[in-house]
């Protein structure tokens, strides 16, 4: 018998590509959204859609009735762990059997960002859940790359406050595919999991630069800046002053060597290597290039 999967955080680009992993298999999908605006490429997937939000718990049980299976992603920001937590509890009162979380990577109580503490709160409060649980916990998306696209595009540049760092950045297909794998295997085979997933190697910003310029034929510099320079620059765009914050407390950590670091999880999850940062910037080189290139 097919099994219903509610998808929160469904127009997010995590989620997006866990309905494409998802595609053809004998699961159900539902979809939680905030604004049924956002539903149509939704239902063209064949999903069930239910308007809810998480920061109201009582728009959740209608989405949660029937479900066997949540994936649960949270917005970062400083309710994460309340919309974690009505999630949950939803989810309790539903009689959902597993929930596959979205956590971060190197969350914990003494994690050196507040999304990382927010996290591991909210990995406490799943695994104390009574039902059968697994976690993910991704290193950095190398789609935040499609946030410098404009200035790459542009420039030829791109900045950001990470001077050297070097980390074992992954692509959120291969994320949405280590979920879909969890999903699709029987409830208990990833229970009491906790998966971190990187991609296949270390790298510095100078190193992608190499790789997006191989892609595009052009040259492309990594400028590093400072903190400052980068807070001016994103609050300039009107970014919320908590992501903001969020976002230097993570490029701290990431140059004080934090994300020094790579696991073998995905390859074994999914019996192949994760994508390289090569497959990533081929595949997105249009995202890059030029307006007269497009």
């Amino acid at each position: 018998m097919s099994r219903t999967v509610l998808i929160t955080g469904a127009t997010g680009s995590v989620s997006t590509a866990l309905m494409n992993a998802l595609e053809g298999a004998d699961v159900d999908l539902r979809a939680l959204v905030r604004e049924d605006s956002k539903a149509d490429g939704l239902r063209e997937r064949s999903a069930e859609v239910f308007v809810g939000d998480l920061d109201d718990a009582r728009s959740l049980p209608p989405a949660f009735e029937g479900v066997q299976d949540v994936w649960l992603l949270t917005p970062n920001g400083p309710r994460a762990s309340e919309n974690s937590m009505n999630a949950v509890w939803a989810a309790r009162q539903a009689g959902v059997e597993r929930i596959v979380r979205l956590s971060a990577i190197g969350a914990a109580h003494d994690a050196p960002n507040r999304s990382g503490r927010l996290h591991a709160l909210s990995d406490r409060e799943t695994e104390r859940s009574g039902m059968r649980w697994t976690i993910l916990r991704p290193h950095w998306f190398m789609q935040n790359l499609l946030n410098e696209a404009g200035d790459i595009a542009a420039t030829g540049t791109f900045s950001l406050s990470m001077a050297s760092a070097r980390i074992g950045m992954i692509d959120v297909r291969d994320i949405a595919e280590c979920a879909a794998r969890v999903l699709l295997d029987d409830p208990d085979r990833h229970h009491g999991e906790t998966y971190t997933l990187t991609g296949p190697r270390l790298l510095t910003f100078d190193e992608v630069a190499d790789q997006l310029g191989l892609a595009l034929g052009r040259s492309i510099t990594y400028l590093p800046v400072s903190d400052d320079a980068k807070r001016r620059t994103l609050l300039g765009y009107g970014v919320p002053t908590w992501i903001v914050d969020m976002l230097e407390e993570y490029a701290q950590a990431y140059v004080s060597g934090w994300g020094h670091f790579t696991t073998d999880t995905v390859a074994d999850l999914l019996g192949h290597p994760p994508r390289d940062i090569a497959d990533f910037v081929r595949d997105h080189a249009a995202a890059f290039a030029p307006d007269d290139h497009r």
